[in-house]
Order: structure tokens, then sequence, then C-alpha cells
């Protein structure tokens, strides 16, 4: 069988990198990395006029007609540099969402304002109680006529600083069991009682505690059916764990920056464990292991597929390889790797002292990995639950 990957996103890269090359813009890096918001406005403003956000998405609904493949090279591209889109990211989880479950109106309402760059969503799932056990919620939901009025909290709700709204979890029903009785608002983050308090992490990244004290919003804002909410969520997660699966798609992997940088010292005359290059081939062999089970979410995807479990172990065995990958490149190196940027000595611009800490966070985000082994096991290899 044949892997090799050949849509038409390669020929779209050189356009994309033309396209970054013209925009970049080293400050938004900067920015990044100072601030640890991942999310750059005057960048997605761009994205949004250009119609890259756009792409794939109906045309009744601000769709473009620009390539989803070119909006995947762009991605790829930005990676490259640096740039990280979580606040799309997770606004393109919510929009695909909207599209499976939501009213007309809301549709109408909410995607092309979005794809014009108006609109950023960040996603309220966890709560300080409950941690990846999502359906414990307990931020509560009340009826109050055409409105209803929210109290409680969530924890880690990346780009929250950015977003113009909450994809919130509530519990409408506390009767119910705690799979049962949940409900989706889409919370404005400049509604009255709304507060947030930042959260820094081990990767540098900012995420946020978010607080909601009598939050009042329209029946318009709730997506999907009452006391449906954990039915419209497994939709979320689906997207959450297999999509931007191409990111990074034709950018440098770790074995061939490593490689790069490893040959560069042995000319200057440095000289390294024997092991290296069987380490690097390890390396190189998991990045391509995760590409692949990538390539079959996006196969799923255009296919008409949904990658349920499939997301999760793209998701997990990605996540798991990446981290013990960068730890494996930094022992290697040596005191070169663990050294932070700007520092003398220092290897790959001080990327991978970075990087190793930001993979400590990828496990955990988006679905931890002992709860993806859990689905994989019971969903895939048809084990029991190892819990209630």
């Amino acid at each position: 069988m044949d892997f090799t990957f050949t849509d038409d996103f390669a020929e779209h890269r050189k356009a994309a990198n033309d396209w970054v090359e013209t925009h970049f813009r080293q400050e938004w890096i900067d920015e990044q990395r100072a601030t640890g918001t991942h999310h750059e406005p005057e960048l997605h403003a761009l994205l949004a006029c250009d119609g890259i956000l756009g792409a794939g998405y109906p045309p009744e609904y601000g769709g473009t007609d620009v390539p989803v493949a070119f909006r995947e090279a762009v991605t790829a591209a930005l990676s490259t540099r640096g740039l990280l889109l979580d606040g799309w990211g997770s606004t393109h989880i919510v929009l695909r969402v909207i599209l499976e479950v939501a009213t007309e109106e809301q549709k109408q309402a909410i995607v092309p304002a979005a794809l014009a760059g108006n609109v950023i969503i960040a996603l309220g799932y966890t709560e300080p109680d409950s941690g990846s056990d999502v359906a414990a919620a307990r931020t509560r939901a009340v009826r109050d006529g055409d409105e209803w009025v929210i109290n409680g909290q969530k924890a880690f709700t990346s780009t929250a600083q950015a977003a113009t709204h909450v994809f919130l979890l509530a519990r409408t029903d506390p009767d119910k069991p705690k799979h049962r009785g949940l409900t989706l608002f889409l919370v404005p983050t400049d509604a009255d009682g709304y507060d947030l308090q930042p959260i820094e992490t081990l990767g540098g990244q900012r995420t946020n505690f978010t607080y909601y004290a009598d939050v009042r919003v329209p029946d318009s804002a709730r997506i999907g059916g009452v006391d449906e909410g954990w039915s419209v969520m497994r939709v979320a997660l689906v997207h959450e764990r297999g999509g931007n699966t191409l990111r990074g798609q034709g950018s440098a992997t770790l074995a061939h920056r490593v490689a790069r940088w490893v040959n560069e010292q042995r000319a200057a005359g440095r000289r390294f464990d024997p092991t290296v290059p069987e380490r690097l081939a390890r390396i190189a062999i998991d990045e391509e292991v995760s590409r692949l089970l990538a390539l079959r979410v996006t196969w799923m995807y255009q296919t008409g597929g949904v990658p349920g479990v499939e997301g999760s172990m793209a998701k997990l065995f990605a996540t798991e390889a990446y981290k013990r990958n960068k730890a494996d490149v930094i022992d290697m190196l040596g005191p070169a790797g663990v050294l932070q940027r700007g520092a003398e000595g220092v290897a790959l611009d001080g990327e991978l002292e970075q990087e190793y800490r930001e993979s400590i966070v990828e496990t955990i985000r988006g679905g931890a990995s002992e709860i993806l082994r859990d689905l994989v096991a019971e969903r895939r290899l048809g084990l029991p639950r190892s819990r209630p």
C-alpha cells in the first residue's frame, strides 16, 4: 500500500509559503511568547480578509472558494514559523458543531460572523473539581422565561482572554444522571456577571478560570436541545480530537531538525553518542505513524465519516510520542538542549526546552491521555470499562 501524501496539499505549499512570507511579522511570535496568548488578532483578521478562514465552509454561511488544502498549507507554514492559531482552532471546532446541531437562525447569525473574523469562541467545559470528567459539570443554568441564568466556574478556558464567546457546558437538570441534564450555551464574554482570571501553564501558554455570576443569556444562545448537551459534547469532542490533523504537514520534523543540528556540530568537531542515529530513526518512525493516523482522520472527514475513536487514537499516540521524543532529544543533546532562548551555546534557538514543556500540556488538553486510553480500550479493543 502506498501511503504517500498525494492530494493537492503539496501544490498549495508554495503559494501558502509566499502568503506567509508576505504577511509574517516577528513581533507576533514575540508577543505570543511574552503573553502566552496563542491568538494574534491582526493575523486572524488577515486570514479572514483573504477568505482563508472560510475555506471548506458552505457559501450560504460565509464560506469561500479558497481550497481547504491551501488553508492547511498556510497553517503548516505559520506553525513552522512558531505561530499558533488556538483562537481559530477552538472557534473552528464550535462552528463545525453549530453546522451539525444548531438551528438555521443560529447558523446564519454565528458562522458568517466567525468566518469574517469577528467571533472568537473559547471552550468552557472543564471545572476545578472534575478535571477531564466534563460530564460532572456543576455550573448551573436555570430557565427564567425566555432567558437562562448561569452561575458557576470553569477552569482551563484557553484563549478566553481574546474570545468574544465561551461555548459553555452547564447543568440544567441536577436530578438527572450526570451525562443527562446538561445543556450547551454560547455565552458572550461581555455579558454582565462574566469574569476571568489567568492561569499560567508549564508550557508558557496562558489559560484561564472563567466565572459566571447570574449571567443572563437568551434561549437563542442555547446550542442543541435542553438536557441534550452530552450528545452535542460528543460531536464537539470528535472535532476537537480529530481536528487540525494536518497542522505541520510539510514542515521540518523534529528528527530532521535535530539531525541537521547534529551534523552541523559534528562538522565543527563535536562528538556524539553512537546511539544518536538509531534514536533519531525511532523519532522519525513515530512522526510517520502520527502522520498516518492523522491522515486517516482526515480521510474519514473527507469521505463523510465521523472519526470518533480514530481521533482519540491519533491524538493519544501523537501527543505521547511528542512528549517522549522531546525528552529523548534533550537527553541526546545534553546541556545545550535544556538552555532557554538567548543563552550562550543553546541548541536550536532554545526551541527544544520550550517545546518539551509544551509537550506535557499537550497530553492533557483536548482529552487527557488517561481518558483517551480508556476510550480506545473500550471502543476499539472491546475491553470492559476500567472505572464506574
